[in-house]
């Protein structure tokens, strides 16, 4: 079976691709960037039939056009209804850091049926745009198939000024909890944001749309670890387990 192919989505002020890109050359697929603006020229059809070119798709980080209407927002607007068509044919979708504002923007996290306004990604706690290490485990119950090294820790770095999620209503984080949709949480006191539960991401009902504020594609070789005396913890294993899943996807589609 040929290799994995993930769209990587470009706009304006997006900076976490060749990065992603690594990532994903590391954990066996390959990688193809794709601009917006491309999309933008296509009709809706084409635009859909582009990205259903490839197995999976990534919104990497970074500042999509400058956060001026607010972290993710305008990309949600413009890719919003195409990336929920992917995730409507079973291919995954991955946001890291604005990829997930966008996804949370656009209403295809955090899963369950009408919570979509009930919970948002805005500003961190202190007011102040967060830049370091964070420690990150998956819960014992979720929807995602994470196949963790080791105890399943991964250590990488946040940076980002609106990545705390908030909840309209407290029951909400019960319910996410119970039903599989939390992704990974900030574990050893690292939470840098105020996230609520401690939650770092989300993944929905289906397992198919993930999405996380942290970098995983930031620590996926030795050299990386900012922590030597502390090795492993990779994020590689997430892409890995990502890829995994659009290997499963593939062929699950019929032909």
């Amino acid at each position: 079976m040929s290799a994995v192919r993930v769209a990587v989505l470009h706009a304006p002020g997006t900076n976490r691709d060749d990065e992603a890109a690594r990532a994903f050359h590391l954990a066996g697929a390959t990688s193809e960037t794709v601009h917006v603006l491309e999309l933008g020229r296509l009709d809706g059809p084409a635009a859909a039939r582009r990205l259903g070119e490839f197995d999976a798709v990534l919104v990497p980080g970074g500042f999509s056009y400058g956060d001026a209407l607010g972290a993710g927002t305008r990309l949600a607007l413009e890719t919003g209804d195409l990336l929920a068509g992917v995730a409507a044919t079973g291919r995954p979708v991955l946001g890291i850091c604005n990829g997930f504002q966008v996804l949370v923007r656009a209403g295809l996290l955090p899963g369950p049926a009408g919570t979509a306004q009930e919970l948002t990604l805005t500003h961190n706690t202190d007011g102040r745009f967060v830049c370091r290490w964070v420690t990150l485990q998956p819960p014992t119950v979720s929807r995602a198939a994470l196949h963790a090294d080791a105890d399943g820790v991964i250590a990488c770095p946040v940076a980002h000024g609106e990545g705390r999620i908030a909840v309209a209503d407290p029951d909400l984080v019960a319910h996410l909890a119970a039903n599989g949709n939390v992704l990974l949480r900030y574990v050893e006191g690292t939470n840098p944001n105020g996230s609520v539960d401690d939650i770092a991401g989300l993944v929905d009902d289906a397992g198919t749309v993930w999405g996380l504020m942290p970098h995983p594609e930031d620590h996926v070789t030795d050299a990386q670890n900012a922590f030597p005396d502390r090795p492993g913890r990779s994020g590689l294993p997430l892409f890995r387990s990502f890829v995994a899943l659009a290997v499963e996807r593939r062929r699950a589609r019929p032909h």
